[in-house]
């Protein structure tokens, strides 16, 4: 008898344990799916802080995914307006008119305090920016774009970004606008041999991103540029497979299951790796032979020289250089600097694309400025000579022209930080609990009318005129890159290159847009740096102007005659209906920040 009482005693310890431990388990569920949520909205309630009610496990997801559904269900009116925002972020929009610029939204049982106040936008990214770190961005992205600068915190980010930042200094920048000239030149050589023909079709974001590929090469591989190039053409099928990972992002475990384009990814992404392995491998015993043969200051030359003979490149210190010599300091292995070059590929090449495309567009849709544009360029560069870096410093209009469609069409259109801490903003006014989400809508401050005045949704370049500091009510109401520690270090290369494409194409192209144009930004505008190239393409028709075919001829053979080209520009978009609707919010909301957080 006492060897059962003893063996049922076990028994109801063992029950009276799991029974706490299940009790335990479900009261930490209910607490962070239910209580914890109520807490936080009766918390912000008090501070005058309000916004749509949670719902248990979805929180908002569902009001926001209809009412993305609703507005890009709707044609945009006028087809040449540039009130994009209703569109591209509707949730934002809709609730804003309600609840006012700062208020509450429920991503799942995440907070997310929408703040769209350029002086809580100082404090969080400037005077506080302790308190906050980047969001953490979804394995799936990080996988695909690297976990480099952008994925980094702490020392590591530091060390990192000290190491690569002297790569996007202006004076070395400036090196590399020879190599972008001729790439250019010879992209509109192509086009005009089109065009010769009769009317030709071109993908713009197809062109524009060799264009971009090409800068992006040079600046991470120098005197490596070839081997890089074959590297980087391998990234560029691999973000390919970015819409397809992005739509499983939700499905947990997808990323691990051997489906077919999951193997196709991953031998992508294992032959990358071992391409820049052996790229890395080549230049360090490069370097090291250089010390070993004549001491540090020839392999500091072997790291950073380009391999040409263009005087204007020489001392150009390309990041795989610097990488190079920061792992001989025993302070980047070989893994950190691969993940660098991926996160570089993905983080430059949609960017200067996206702002190479709008610029065109916007430039066909008003001539009055693009006639502005071109007699600066004309006067500045003559019709025929390359732009060189003197020239474009003295290209004040088009910087005019650029900073206006960085705002209308900003490359992130939103951007996530999580308090680390409890923390007060608005001089004590807003108490944010810690790991509350601020998300914090860029292109809504950029759309601002109280900010940017009544004409905030058109394009009005001379709002520049006096730099971008003085062209709102706020200085910060203009953040395109970001703000703060963490602001985009590659801003200098993607301003460079893009003023330098536009200034050439100007040289030798008129644009005019087709009156059967169809403008639809939503999904453009929300492409941010790490590439989504397929879901939105800007298709241009290029024809002739309407002279002889002898002048045709003529244009031809001399450089620097600009050509008529009218533009008609499509919309391809790939994802449409709900599911499209439901992509880009996955896409905004576990994609968002690639730019501005490096």
């Amino acid at each position: 008898m006492g060897g059962e009482e003893q063996w049922s005693w076990m028994v109801l310890a063992l029950a009276a344990t799991a029974s706490c431990v299940l009790l335990h388990v479900a009261a930490r569920v209910a607490d962070a799916l239910w209580w914890r949520p109520r807490r936080l909205e009766a918390h912000f309630a008090r501070q005058g802080v309000r916004g749509p009610p949670y719902r248990l496990l979805v929180g908002c997801v569902r009001e926001m995914v209809a009412l993305m559904a609703e507005a890009t269900a709707k044609p945009m009116s006028p087809a040449t307006s540039h009130n994009a925002l209703p569109r591209v972020l509707a949730f934002y929009h809709y609730w804003r008119k309600i609840y006012g610029p700062t208020f509450l939204i429920w991503f799942g049982p995440t907070p997310r305090l929408t703040v769209a106040d350029p002086e809580l936008v100082r404090e969080i990214f400037l005077t506080q920016a302790e308190a906050f770190d980047r969001y953490e961005a979804h394995p799936v992205v990080r996988q695909l774009e690297g976990d480099g600068l952008v994925s980094l915190h702490g020392d590591k980010w530091a060390l990192h970004r000290r190491v690569l930042a002297p790569a996007f200094f202006p004076d070395n920048l400036n090196r590399l606008v020879p190599h972008v000239g001729r790439s250019v030149a010879a992209l509109a050589d192509r086009w005009r041999a089109m065009a010769c023909a009769g009317e030709v079709e071109v993908d713009v974001a197809e062109w524009f991103q060799a264009v971009a590929e090409e800068a992006i090469t040079r600046a991470t591989f120098g005197r490596s540029y070839e081997s890089g190039r074959v590297v980087f053409r391998m990234q560029g099928r691999l973000m390919a497979f970015a819409s397809e990972a992005f739509r499983k992002v939700l499905v947990p475990g997808y990323r691990f299951l051997p489906t077919k384009k999951n193997r196709m990814s991953w031998g992508l992404d294992r032959e990358i790796r071992r391409g820049l392995v052996r790229l890395i491998g080549r230049r360090s015993d490069a370097a090291a032979d250089a010390v070993e043969n004549d001491g540090t200051a020839v392999k500091d030359k072997a790291n950073n020289n380009t391999n040409n003979n263009d005087n204007n490149n020489k001392g150009f210190r390309d990041l795989l250089g610097l990488m190079i010599n920061a792992r001989d300091n025993k302070s980047m292995p070989v893994g950190d600097m691969v993940e660098e070059c991926k996160t570089f590929f993905f983080a430059g090449k949609q960017t200067t694309t996206n702002l190479l495309t709008w610029a065109t567009v916007l430039l066909a849709m008003h001539p009055d400025w693009q006639d502005r544009a071109r007699q600066e360029v004309l006067a500045v560069c003559g019709p025929g000579e390359l732009p060189s870096k003197e020239h474009l410093h003295r290209l004040k209009t088009l910087g005019m022209i650029l900073n206006e469609t960085l705002r209308l069409y900003p490359p992130a259109v939103a951007t996530i930080r999580r308090a680390k801490v409890d923390v007060i903003l608005g001089g004590g006014q807003l108490a944010i609990p810690r790991d509350t989400e601020l998300l914090i809508p860029i292109m809504a401050i950029h759309h601002d009318a109280r900010l940017w005045g009544p004409d905030a949704a058109r394009f009005n370049p001379a709002r520049f005129a006096a730099g971008a500091a003085r062209a709102a009510a706020h200085p910060l109401a203009f953040i395109p890159f970001g703000l703060g520690s963490r602001m985009c270090i590659g801003q200098n290369l993607a301003l460079l290159e893009a003023k330098l494409t536009v200034a050439i194409l100007l040289q030798r192209f008129e644009f005019k847009m087709s009156p059967k144009q169809k403008d639809n930004p939503e999904q453009m505008g929300r492409e941010r740096c790490i590439g989504m190239a397929n879901l939105f393409g800007v298709r241009v028709h290029g024809i002739p102007a309407l002279c002889s075919s002898a002048f045709l001829s003529v244009c031809g053979c001399v450089p620097g005659v600009p050509w008529l080209v009218v533009l008609t520009i499509h919309c391809r978009i790939s994802g449409t209906g709900r599911r499209g609707t439901f992509l880009q919010f996955v896409q905004m909301f576990f994609c968002t920040d690639a730019l501005d957080s490096n």
